[in-house]
C-alpha cells in the first residue's frame, strides 16, 4: 500500500463544518481590525444597536472554537503519525515551526493581529510537552489553565493554552470519534451552556468586570454554537451545512490568510475610515469575501485533496511531497 493511501484517514465531517462556521465568524470579527492595520484607532461615542448586537454574538465567540479545534487536530495527527513513524513528536515539531514561520510572515507583511504565531508558540510550549502526560492530567491541566485565565482576566490569548489542552483531552478520551453519534448529549450540553451564558452576557453588557465577563460569555456562547451545530448535523439540514461550511473548513488556513489580502483590497475599494464603517458595510465585505472563498474552495477541492497552504504545510510536516490531485 502506498504512503499516500496509508496516511489518509476518514475525515470527521462535523469538524470541517464547525471549522468553516468558525472561520466565517472570525472573518466578520476581523474585517475592521484588518482594515485598520497601520492606522491609529480612536474609540469615541456610543456603539449603534447594530454594532452592539454584532459584538454580542461575534466578538470573542469564534476564536475559542478555533483554539479548541487546533487541540483536537493536534492529537488526531499525533495518533495518525504514531502509527507510521517512530518519531511522531519530531513531525509535530516541524509542523508547529512551519506554522510559526507562516504566522510571523503574516504578521510582518500583512497584519499585526495574526494569531497563527501565537498558536504555534503555545503549541510548542504547552501542547507538545502534554503528549507525554496521561490524558487525565491533560484534562485536569486544561481545567486549571482555563479557570486561571478567567480569574486573572488576562485577555483572549490567555484562554488559548487551556482550550488547546481541552481539545487534546477530548480527542484522547475518544469524544471526537463519537462526536456525530448523539443528538441528546450536545442538545443537553448546549442548553446548559445557553442558560449559563445569559447572566454572563448580561454582566458583559453592564460592563461588570468587562474583561472577565467578555471572556466567560465568549466561551459559553462558543460552546452553544458548537453544540447547536452538532445538533443540526443530525437533522435534514446536514447536507446544507456540509455544502456551505465544509469547503471553507477544509481550506481554513488558506482562507484565513487569503482573507487578510481580500480585506485590505476591499479597504481600498470602499474607502473612508474603517473604524467608522457601518455594520452593513462590514457585513457586506465579509459576505462577499466568504462567497468568493466558498466558490474558490469548492472548485479547488473538486480537483485537489486539500488547499494549497494546507498542502505545503503537510509537505513540511511529513518531510515528503504529498499527492495533491484527487485520483
Amino acid at each position: 500500500m502506498s504512503y499516500e493511501l496509508r496516511q489518509r484517514r476518514p475525515r470527521i465531517a462535523a469538524l470541517d463544518v464547525i471549522r468553516g462556521f468558525a472561520l466565517c465568524g472570525i472573518l466578520l470579527a476581523n474585517v475592521q481590525p484588518i482594515a485598520n492595520a497601520g492606522r491609529t484607532v480612536i474609540l469615541e461615542g456610543q456603539a449603534s444597536p447594530a454594532d452592539a448586537w454584532l459584538g454580542l454574538f461575534v466578538e470573542q465567540r469564534f476564536y475559542p472554537i478555533f483554539s479548541l479545534l487546533f487541540g483536537v487536530g493536534f492529537s488526531l495527527l499525533l495518533n495518525s503519525a504514531g502509527e507510521r513513524t517512530a518519531r511522531p513528536r519530531l513531525l509535530l515539531t516541524r509542523r508547529l515551526l512551519a506554522l510559526l514561520a507562516m504566522g510571523v510572515a503574516h504578521h510582518l507583511l500583512l497584519w499585526e493581529g495574526d494569531i497563527l504565531a501565537v498558536y504555534a508558540l503555545v503549541g510548542l510550549v504547552v501542547l507538545l510537552p502534554s503528549t507525554w502526560l496521561p490524558r487525565w492530567a491533560v484534562a485536569g491541566l486544561a481545567a486549571v489553565l482555563l479557570t486561571g485565565a478567567l480569574v486573572l482576566a488576562g485577555g483572549p490569548f490567555s484562554l488559548v493554552p487551556g482550550l488547546f489542552l481541552l481539545g487534546s483531552a477530548l480527542t484522547r478520551y475518544g469524544v471526537t470519534d463519537r462526536i456525530e453519534r448523539s443528538t441528546r448529549v450536545p442538545a443537553a450540553l448546549g442548553l446548559l451552556l445557553a442558560v449559563l451564558a445569559v447572566p454572563a452576557v448580561w454582566l458583559q453588557v453592564r460592563e461588570v468586570r468587562f474583561t472577565l465577563t467578555l471572556a466567560l460569555a465568549g466561551l459559553l456562547i462558543a460552546g452553544v454554537y458548537v453544540c447547536g451545530t452538532l445538533v443540526l448535523l443530525r437533522t435534514p439540514l446536514r447536507a446544507v451545512l456540509e455544502s456551505v461550511f465544509a469547503p471553507l473548513g477544509r481550506m481554513a488556513l488558506t482562507n484565513y490568510l487569503a482573507a487578510t489580502v481580500l480585506v485590505l483590497a476591499a479597504t481600498r475599494l470602499v474607502g473612508g475610515v474603517p473604524q467608522e464603517w457601518s455594520t452593513a458595510t462590514v457585513l457586506t465585505i465579509a459576505g462577499v469575501i466568504l462567497a468568493v472563498q466558498w466558490v474558490w474552495s469548492t472548485l479547488w477541492l473538486s480537483r485537489y485533496r486539500q488547499g494549497p497552504v494546507e498542502w505545503l504545510w503537510r509537505w513540511i510536516t511529513w518531510a515528503r511531497r504529498p499527492a495533491l490531485r484527487v485520483s
